[in-house]
């Protein structure tokens, strides 16, 4: 009976103190996976395709979307993009406070060049970044994202096996959200506005 009493005491603290949470600051619904919290995917050091080295700080004050991919991807990388570019259009002047990020997981390929001329082909806004495979691996270790060479019937026509996934993270610069691929612009739309919405 006692431990029941215990047990029952525990049960009903860690509830006030979910209700007290809540009061203090109410969850917001997000249509996306609520990463906000996560120990992980914290930041990262890359070169844009202007030349300009980046890392998350450079863009406080926006939310950032961040996706990995690479330029030969035939099918979910510009699905991704074409439904990111298509969420941009949907917020019209908001569009302004959002900054996506094309993070390329094949860096032998993508060079700056190539980013350059691929991923504004969506957004004129979006940025491509890139490393040496040595950042590359150490981004993707960060935000624990997977990526593996596939190899075609010659060596510079593989592919890529990658996260099909998108971080989006809030003005402050903190991580959010994990934002699924495929499922079109509104779910996406939905809670960068709720996001946009927080000071």
């Amino acid at each position: 009976m006692k431990k029941l009493l215990a047990f029952g005491l525990i049960v009903l603290s860690v509830l006030l103190a979910a209700c007290e949470r809540r009061a203090a600051a109410p969850r917001l619904e997000f249509k996306n996976t609520d990463l906000t919290g996560l120990p992980y995917a914290k930041d990262f050091a890359l070169t844009d395709h202007n030349g300009k080295p980046r890392t998350l700080a450079d863009f406080k004050g926006k939310v950032v979307v961040l996706f990995f991919g690479y330029t030969q991807c035939p099918d979910v990388c510009p699905t991704t993009m074409a439904e990111m570019s298509a969420a941009m259009k949907e917020l019209g002047a908001d569009a302004a406070q959002v900054q996506v990020l094309f993070v390329t997981v094949d860096p032998e390929r993508d060079t700056r060049q190539l980013l350059s001329e691929y991923v504004p082909a969506f957004d004129k806004r979006f940025l491509g970044l890139y490393g040496t495979a040595e950042q590359t691996a150490a981004v993707g270790k960060e935000f624990k994202v997977f990526y593996a060479k596939v190899p075609g019937k010659t060596p510079g026509s593989y592919s890529m096996d990658h996260t099909a996934a998108s971080y989006v993270f809030d003005k402050q610069g903190k991580i959010r959200l994990l934002a699924r691929s495929g499922q079109g612009p509104a779910p996406l739309v939905h809670d960068l506005k709720l996001l946009l919405a927080q000071s």
